[in-house]
């Protein structure tokens, strides 16, 4: 197995380092960073690790269909910035793509947080992959290469466009949920609350759903990356 992992950043400058080293103890074929036009030092620390970079338009789906054009791997791991894997991830992935009839999959993933509402935010997320076959992009997605290129990548919305990569997925055959654990940054859910931060993703899903565009749906959602810090005057 040739694995891509193709990690998209904006302003991930205290996170890209340890998303990028820990991408490389998974012994992939290359690490690729798609940056969305950082200002900070993202893309300075990404150039200085074995990785190669690539600046494109900002937008999640933007940056992983660009860093997807320019990789060569024939499996396409897509992981965010503030999220690591195991080392073991990657015979998790090779034991599950030897079925020809699973087309991708994802990983259950593990907060960075102590806490039961933490826990149960986690199992949560693993019951909404087993029953609804969608995956969103905080869970590392998985996917062979002729698959993505058959759905012609990431859709081109400003939002969920892992949802709605996950909804033309369910096409091609069954979803893998993977033990992992994929690990994830509290960020959001401590910049938000966690109750707080679940009720918003089940407000954007239920809205996608009853066919609010995503483009639309944007405008209320509130990115949770770290802010650069500007200097003092």
């Amino acid at each position: 197995m040739k694995l891509s992992v193709i990690i998209p950043a904006l302003n991930e400058a205290d996170s890209i380092k340890r998303a990028v080293e820990t991408s490389l103890a998974l012994s992939p074929h290359e690490v690729i960073v798609a940056d969305g036009g950082s200002t900070d030092d993202t893309v300075a620390i990404a150039r200085r690790l074995d990785c190669r970079v690539v600046e494109c338009r900002r937008g999640r789906a933007v940056q992983q269909n660009a860093g997807a054009a320019v990789s060569t791997g024939d499996v396409l791991l897509f992981l965010h910035a503030d999220a690591w894997l195991v080392p073991e991830a990657r015979q998790q992935i090779e034991r599950t793509l030897a079925s020809p009839k699973i087309p991708g999959g994802a990983f259950q993933h593990r907060i960075n947080a102590k806490g039961l509402l933490f826990r149960l935010v986690e199992a949560g997320d693993s019951l909404r992959v087993c029953s609804t076959r969608i995956a969103y992009g905080d869970q590392g997605i998985f996917l062979r290469r002729e698959v993505f290129e058959a759905l012609g990548g990431f859709p081109k919305v400003r939002l969920m466009e892992d949802v709605r990569m996950m909804k033309s997925l369910r096409e091609y055959g069954r979803l893998a949920l993977l033990p992992g654990p994929l690990h994830v940054s509290a960020r959001r859910w401590k910049k938000h609350g966690a109750i707080r931060q679940t009720i918003r993703n089940w407000c954007l899903l239920t809205a996608e759903h009853l066919g609010i565009h995503p483009d639309r749906l944007a405008n209320f959602y509130i990115p949770h990356s770290h802010p650069v810090k500007q200097p003092r005057k």
